[in-house]
């Protein structure tokens, strides 16, 4: 391997590990009940805290896309760490819920989406022909932080309590992104990898770099967006609820409803990668069908799990396709957009992501509170969003080879 192949390599490692540490933002069910029992919130109060920390991530996403494009990602990482680590040690100072919100939600949040973007948009421009791996690949390290760092917070807080918790991980969450940072740096202009000749266009696939008014003008972002609205909002709602749904309707204990949140962040991950793959191979919108297909099923399932192992099969299968949508969007994004300003592109279609944030989390919450403690009608809504993303896609699947003949026709 080449010295340019290493050193790439060598960048979407260092990215993965910054994303491993702004993932931790995904183990907000094991922090949940500990803060319901210190303080006597409701649950819906305090997974706003989640909502609010996704919804915070295309704010600054956009925000540093723009400038990483332009600029290059390496103090825009580094801000993105400050502003994460900060935001987490913040939160051991927690006496209110206006100060956790602004703390984890807020300024956590926008920490989480300025790393994000920056690792998303910049590991996908140094693997032109492998975009749907790299994006898989830099997506896992945003899942596995979850799987590393759920069963550390839970043994902290039994240690110690939540809040101490928060101040000792967010000091680590600092160095950590602070020190891979520096061996993060952006390709050369228009960079190929060594004999990589690019193909020709396919199917799905427009040739241009977009701005983001020419992109906003197609109606097929708006389209794509829904889409990826409805794919996030299962996803969203077992993660911000996975503990709470184990302990109080399945009947878990907490260090198995905490495994439980291990294996989906897992799944999540693994997600990710296998389906970025399975993109590259077989296409993103078969990809993407598939991945709404079996979320409905897994959100029926969970209707009717009682027991460990068919609990946690579930939501596996929930994580497994979660992952698989956050792998495969910024790929559908290039591909529909360009390359070029993908940064700022995927931050604007990853607002449909915070949509989907302060959609899921909030009514499995909702729906918690008004039913006497059943999910079910939740989880039912989501399996209709499912099959409604099912449809679309097999829509713009069918637009695009219009699209495209259209293009050869009068080529």
């Amino acid at each position: 391997m080449n010295e340019k192949m290493r050193s790439r390599w060598l960048i979407l490692g260092a990215a993965m590990l910054c994303n491993l540490c702004i993932g931790a933002a995904y183990a907000w069910s094991v922090f949940q009940m500990p803060l319901i029992t210190m303080f006597g919130w409701s649950p819906s109060e305090t997974s706003l805290t989640f909502t609010l920390t996704l919804a915070m991530m295309p704010i600054s996403m956009i925000i540093a896309g723009r400038i990483q494009d332009k600029r290059g990602p390496t103090v825009v990482m580094m801000i993105g760490g400050i502003l994460f680590g900060i935001g987490i040690i913040l939160s051991g100072f927690t006496s209110s819920l206006g100060f956790l919100y602004l703390a984890h939600g807020i300024i956590g949040g926008l920490g989480v989406g300025t790393v994000y973007s920056c690792a998303v948009a910049n590991s996908v421009k140094w693997f032109p022909d492998k975009k749907g791996l790299a994006s898989g690949l830099i997506a896992a390290g945003l899942g596995l932080g979850a799987v590393v760092f759920a069963p550390i917070a839970n043994s902290l807080i039994k240690t110690y309590d939540v809040l101490a918790t928060f101040k000792i991980l967010g000091v680590v969450y600092l160095l950590a992104i602070l020190s891979a940072t520096t061996l993060i740096k952006m390709p050369p202009p228009n960079y190929k990898p060594q004999g990589w000749t690019p193909p020709p266009a396919a199917v799905g696939v427009s040739g241009l770099d977009m701005g983001w008014r020419q992109m906003l003008a197609d109606p097929m972002f708006y389209i794509l967006w829904l889409m990826y609205t409805l794919g996030a909002v299962s996803g969203l709602m077992i993660i911000g609820h996975a503990s709470p749904i184990g302990q109080e309707v399945v009947g878990l204990s907490v260090d198995k409803a905490t495994l439980a949140v291990s294996i989906l962040a897992l799944a999540n991950t693994g997600g990710r990668i296998f389906w970025g793959y399975v993109s590259d191979r077989l296409g993103r919108y078969y990809a993407l069908a598939s991945i709404y297909l079996v979320s409905a099923v897994a959100m029926f399932l969970l209707t009717r799990v009682g027991s460990f192992v068919p609990f946690v099969l579930t939501i596996a299968g929930v994580g497994l396709c979660f992952g698989g949508l956050l792998g495969i969007y910024p790929t559908v994004t290039a591909d529909m957009f360009g390359l070029k300003n993908l940064g700022q592109n995927y931050g604007i279609m990853f607002s449909a992501f915070a949509a989907a944030a302060i959609i899921g989390p909030r009514l499995a919450a909702r729906v918690k509170e008004t039913s006497g403690g059943e999910y079910s009608l939740a989880f039912i809504i989501t399996v209709v969003m499912g099959i409604i993303g099912f449809v679309l896609t097999l829509f713009v699947q069918h637009q695009l080879k219009k699209r495209k003949t259209q293009v050869e026709t009068t080529g």
